[in-house]
């Protein structure tokens, strides 16, 4: 059977990030088993609990896709906690072997016994389980980021609006009702004129969300003008006909390419995400200025778009506040350096020409429940209109 072009491509595109990711967990492997001594009878089960480790989160992926359980959570769950600790116990090693291989020019370090690398390993083991203990409680900690701007439009009755932007909650196997009930608690405590739901509210399929009965506290979501929302590329991941119900059951007006204008005057914009061009059950985004040509530009317009590329685009069409997630800023540290590389705003405030734009680093998380080197938020506009 010849597989279509686009499944070529993915088969191609997974077998090689397969082949790296295993490449560099036996990489580490071998470096762990030349500083620790193991028995040989304790070094075969550590082995083999070092093998499950390692395909944990890609074996936990299938089953949250193809098989929503306890079970799949829970192996779901380690795999992703794992991926942190490989991350830094990784760059830690990779650090030292460039030490090591200076030293071979050289020749500037001691003599060491194993003793002293058993000790150093433990010390390595022990500072990367405190980092990911840090991170995990930082990625809980979420921060109410207030931002005051003035838009020179008029709006009808108070000239003055505040909206609450949450993106990238990512409920599902990981972020479940706490942090559902968390957010609620926030809306309540701010009572936003408007809330703004970024994308990725989802992690990915809905099966867990049903399973855990997850939603009921959207549904409590209230603010004078609405809750509205578009969607991520997380959305897209599971089934976005399924995302879009289950939205739309928590009383949240998901914008697909669609505008809608507000009573008073406001104009929102939801922009599908990019991933739709790639789904069966969807067609690709429209051109912003197609969303727009029946808008009034004397009036406010509002932008929401998951994933934040062609920013000109939206400088160029009159858009006076363009709110965007996805990036998590990294989520961990140093990734944030690759998706500063990728983006032109990878998190945080920026002006070009009359329109502001806000990437939001997110609510939750992905795969691990851990962020180093960000914070989580929701923003707080407190917006000034003639």
């Amino acid at each position: 059977m010849i597989l279509p072009m686009k499944s070529s491509y993915f088969l191609i595109f997974i077998s090689i990030v397969s082949i790296v990711y295993f490449s560099l967990h036996y990489y580490l492997y071998i470096r762990a088993m030349q500083v620790f001594s193991f028995p040989v009878g304790i070094k075969k089960y550590i082995s083999i609990a070092y093998i499950l480790l390692s395909s944990f989160f890609i074996i936990g992926m299938f089953l949250q896709h193809s098989y929503s359980s306890l079970l799949s959570d829970i192996i779901y769950k380690i795999g992703a906690i794992w991926l942190v600790f490989f991350l830094y116990f990784l760059l830690t090693v990779v650090f030292i072997d460039c030490i090591r291989l200076l030293d071979y020019f050289f020749h500037f370090l001691p003599a060491y016994s194993s003793f002293q690398k058993t000790v150093l390993g433990s010390v390595v083991v022990g500072v990367v389980a405190l980092t990911v203990l840090i991170g995990h409680i930082n990625a809980k900690s979420i921060r109410i980021n207030n931002i005051n701007l003035q838009i020179n439009k008029q709006i009808e009755g108070n000239k003055t609006l505040t909206i609450l932007m949450v993106s990238d909650v990512h409920l599902g196997a990981v972020i479940g009702e706490k942090g559902e009930k968390k957010l609620l608690q926030i809306v309540e405590e701010q009572q936003p004129d408007l809330v703004l739901l970024c994308g990725d509210i989802i992690d990915g399929n809905i099966a867990s969300l049903r399973r855990k009965n997850l939603g009921k506290h959207l549904q409590q979501m209230k603010a004078p003008l609405g809750v509205f929302a578009v969607s991520g590329n997380h959305e897209y991941i599971g089934n976005i006909e399924l995302a879009m119900d289950f939205l739309e059951n928590c009383n949240i007006k998901v914008l697909q390419d669609q505008a809608i204008t507000l009573s008073n005057g406001i104009q929102i914009v939801g922009r599908k995400d990019r991933q739709s061009k790639y789904s069966i059950n969807d067609t690709p985004p429209l051109p912003l200025k197609n969303l727009i040509s029946n808008l009034d530009t004397a009036r406010p317009i509002i932008v929401m778009k998951h994933q934040p590329n062609q920013l000109n685009e939206a400088a160029k069409n009159a858009v006076d506040l363009h709110l965007s997630g996805h990036t998590h800023h990294g989520q961990l540290w140093p990734i944030n350096y690759i998706t500063q590389s990728l983006f032109e705003v990878s998190y945080g405030y920026k002006k070009i020409n009359n329109t502001h734009f806000y990437v939001s680093s997110g609510f939750g998380t992905w795969g691990p429940n851990v962020r180093i080197g960000n914070r989580p938020e929701v923003v707080l506009f407190t917006i000034e209109f003639q």
